[in-house]
C-alpha cells in the first residue's frame, strides 16, 4: 500500500506539472488572475466556484492530516502555505517526503500516523 500511495504521489506531481506547464503556455496565472480580477463576469460560472471551494476543502482536509503528523506549529504552518499555494503537488511532495523516511518493513500506519 506504502508503495502505491507513493505512484500515486509521483504521477499527481507530474500530472499537475504537466498540465499547469501547458496552461501556462497559453497563458500565464498573473495575466489570468489579473483578468479574472477585472472581468469578474468573464470568467465566472458557479462551477468555477464551486470547484474552488470544493478543491481549497479538500486542500484543507489534507492539510489537518498534516497538522497531525507534524510536531511544530512552524512545520505545520509552512505545509499549509505550501498546501494553499501548490495544492496537490506539494501534498503529494509531502507524501513522498513521509515515504522517504520511512523503513523498508514499515506498514501503511507507519505512514498515516504520527510517530513518537
Amino acid at each position: 500500500m506504502i508503495r502505491v500511495a507513493g505512484v500515486f504521489a509521483v504521477i499527481a506531481i507530474l500530472g499537475l506539472v504537466g498540465v499547469s506547464t501547458w496552461a501556462t503556455s497559453h497563458v500565464s496565472i498573473v495575466p489570468a488572475i489579473q483578468d479574472l480580477i477585472a472581468n469578474p463576469s468573464a470568467g465566472y460560472t458557479p462551477w468555477l466556484v464551486a470547484t474552488l471551494f470544493d478543491a481549497y476543502f479538500g486542500f484543507l482536509w489534507f492539510w489537518l492530516w498534516i497538522a497531525y503528523k507534524e510536531k511544530t506549529w512552524a512545520m505545520r504552518l509552512v505545509w499549509l502555505v505550501l498546501v494553499l499555494g501548490l495544492g496537490n503537488i506539494a501534498m503529494g511532495a509531502y507524501m513522498l517526503i513521509n515515504i522517504a523516511k520511512l523503513p523498508k518493513n514499515a506498514s501503511i500506519e507507519d505512514l498515516l500516523l504520527r510517530r513518537s
